[in-house]
């Protein structure tokens, strides 16, 4: 028995109501509202699918421009350069932990420095051409830029991962209370 005449139009009605169904999904995540996007932010899911035309309400436009359009920070600029407090950074937009104190040193660069991450979970990277050079473009994994990867670091890595201060916020280690 030939069942392809029965199987095509089930087949093409599968697909038709996927397609329907990624259109609606697509819909609703242009249409997000800030509100909705704070609440993925704060639940830390669903991050990935934040327009950017939402992150430009929602964030500075320095750190927009930064974090969603790839810019960069004058160098010795930023207010992370010299914090030398403990504590965990995390990006600003996402509020991923992605690089922890231990590993931030003082490369001269300009820019907060580290010599590896400490959530790699977190991190992506990317191979950037857009100097006309290669060079390692470093994200989070929500697509945030944060900066780039360089092999002139000091051990055990001889990485240098080279970031804005404006892609990042700083969450201070919890003091012990004197007894």
């Amino acid at each position: 028995m030939d069942r392809s005449p029965i199987l095509v139009p089930l087949l093409v009605a599968v697909f038709t109501l996927s397609a329907c169904s990624e259109a609606d999904d697509d819909q609703r995540i242009q249409s997000m509202t800030v509100a909705e996007a704070e609440h993925r932010i704060e639940k830390g899911a669903g991050l990935e699918q934040i327009p950017k035309s939402v992150w430009k309400k929602i964030l500075p436009e320095d750190r927009y421009k930064i974090l969603w359009k790839k810019d960069t920070e004058r160098a010795f600029s930023g207010k992370l350069l010299y914090n030398k407090e403990k504590g965990v950074y995390v990006t600003a937009g996402c509020r991923l932990p992605v690089f922890s104190s231990e590993q931030k040193y003082k490369s001269g660069t300009g820019w907060p420095s580290f010599w590896d991450v400490a959530y790699p979970q977190n991190i992506v990277l990317r191979d950037d051409y857009s100097w006309g050079l290669k060079r390692t473009e470093v994200l989070s994994k929500c697509g945030e830029h944060l900066g780039h990867l360089f092999k002139d670091g000091p051990e055990p890595t001889k990485l240098r991962y080279c970031l804005n201060s404006l892609s990042l916020d700083f969450i201070p280690a919890k003091r012990k209370k004197a007894p």
